[in-house]
């Protein structure tokens, strides 16, 4: 707070006022004396008023220069009470991507720059970015044009290792082939090990890495071979961003790991619901479109879904309350958003695309995938706004899906509406406070421990 002090007047400098009476009159001494007393005590009142003036004066504009500092010190998110609702509206729905919050306050993340055969040569195939498994570029892009970001490496807490392992796909059926997967990554860890000293100071406890497919950073399809094959050595000690997660103790789960939603573009779902309105009318009962194999394949001693997909098309094919279709349809997000339940049945791994687009339409997801553990849990109220049936219970899905519908379903549609759950599944480029991109920098400021500049500071502390 400002200090301001006055110095009183002395007896040679101060307020003089002079006055000067235009008119006289011929009174005798007791007048002239009147007169001398009035003016000299007029004098002091006038020299008063004056200097009272003046105080105040100097007062009010002290107090209005404060106010005026402290306005404009304020967050560009507080709107005057004078300027129009129209503006304040607008900030309010802003998508504008964010300054740090505070929970991620000082928080920096250092990108390598890759050759591009690691990761931007592969883009040439526009499906890259927009397939399932690419939260790996979408990451990647949403951080490299972020405030998090540091070009520094010496203040960096975080190092991201942009390696796009999931953009290979199959001329046979189409599906991304992930064989060259453990050689990609291992060439970039030598590349970065051997060139700059942050891999080797921390034994890469310090670094980021993206396994967005099936069974993670096993970086194998199916399951009995990813878990014969496990975790590549390199990575056991950094930190690994992965759609896998159960939880019972599984091989491709045991390193430090982050679970991360499967990608759904935005605007797609953008899209979808300019056409088809949240809060328009749902005249299906329950929806699964996807892959259910009538007679399933044994293949390395294990069916697809665990055959509870081939269930769900015996036993409901048939019930009108279902509507089930096993071709592909490139517009059945539309499907999704007229339906009050979402199947979400397991495949070859237990987690599923339909999980995200569910919950982003408003959709009640309903899963069937026995100890599946699902992303960011602190964000989504998964138990509040999904249904879980057990696989052995699938059978029974309809009665089980009829009692909800006449007990909680509103309930669970209430939360289900909450924007932020929606919000926390999807990835922005820009990065958007609260979307999938944030929530995982969240979890990164929870494991500072690990950071190597942060460790050094304390120890300098001390």
């Amino acid at each position: 707070m400002a200090e301001f002090k006055l110095n009183p007047p002395t007896n040679t400098r101060g307020f003089y006022v002079r006055m000067k009476f235009s008119h006289q009159h011929k009174h005798g001494r007791a007048t002239q004396q009147q007169q001398h007393f009035f003016c000299r005590n007029f004098k002091w009142v006038i020299c008063s008023f004056l200097s009272l003036y003046l105080l105040t004066t100097l007062l009010i504009t002290t107090t209005t220069s404060g106010t005026h500092k402290t306005t404009t010190s304020l967050s560009r998110t507080t709107v005057s009470h004078r300027e129009s609702a129209f503006q304040s509206r607008a900030l309010v729905e802003s998508s504008n991507p964010i300054s740090n919050p505070d929970s991620l306050k000082d928080l920096k993340v250092y990108i390598y720059e890759l050759p591009s055969k690691y990761n931007s040569d592969w883009l040439s195939n526009e499906r890259c970015s927009k397939h399932l498994f690419a939260s790996e570029v979408a990451i990647h892009k949403a951080l490299s044009g972020s405030d998090f970001r540091t070009f520094d490496p010496y203040d960096a807490d975080f190092f991201f290792v942009p390696v796009y392992v999931s953009c290979n796909f199959s001329t046979v059926n189409g599906f991304p082939a992930i064989g060259h997967a453990r050689s990609l990554i291992s060439s970039a860890v030598e590349l970065i090990s051997t060139t700059l000293p942050f891999w080797n100071r921390s034994g890469g406890s310090d670094h980021v890495f993206v396994a967005s497919h099936d069974f993670g950073s096993c970086f194998h399809t199916l399951e009995d071979v990813a878990m014969a094959d496990g975790i590549p050595e390199i990575l056991k000690r950094s930190m690994i961003l992965q759609t896998f997660a159960v939880e019972h103790k599984h091989p491709c789960q045991e390193v430090k790991h982050v679970v991360i939603p499967p990608y759904i573009p935005p605007e797609s779902l953008r899209s979808t619901l300019e056409k088809w309105p949240l809060n328009g009318r749902r005249d299906i009962f329950a929806f699964f479109r996807g892959k259910m194999e009538v007679h399933p394949k044994n293949v390395s001693g294990r069916f697809y879904s665990k055959a509870v997909r081939t269930i769900i098309w015996k036993k409901f094919n048939n019930d009108r309350r279902f509507y089930l279709r096993r071709d592909r349809f490139a517009g059945y997000q539309s499907e999704i958003v007229r339906s009050t339940f979402c199947l979400c049945p397991l495949g070859w791994a237990p987690w599923s695309p339909r999980l995200v687009e569910s919950v982003a339409v408003g959709c009640v997801p309903v899963i069937i995938a026995d100890g599946i553990r699902l992303p960011f849990p602190d964000a989504v109220p998964w138990p509040e706004i999904s249904v879980r049936v057990s696989e052995n219970d699938v059978s029974e899905l309809g009665t089980i899906l009829e009692h909800v519908a006449k007990t909680n379903i509103s309930t669970i549609r209430k939360k289900l509406g909450d924007p932020a759950v929606r919000k926390a599944l999807l990835f922005h480029d820009p990065i958007q406070q609260g979307d999938a991109t944030w929530q995982v920098l969240n979890a990164l400021a929870r494991e500072l421990d690990r950071s190597h500049s942060r460790q050094r500071l304390l120890v300098a502390s001390k």
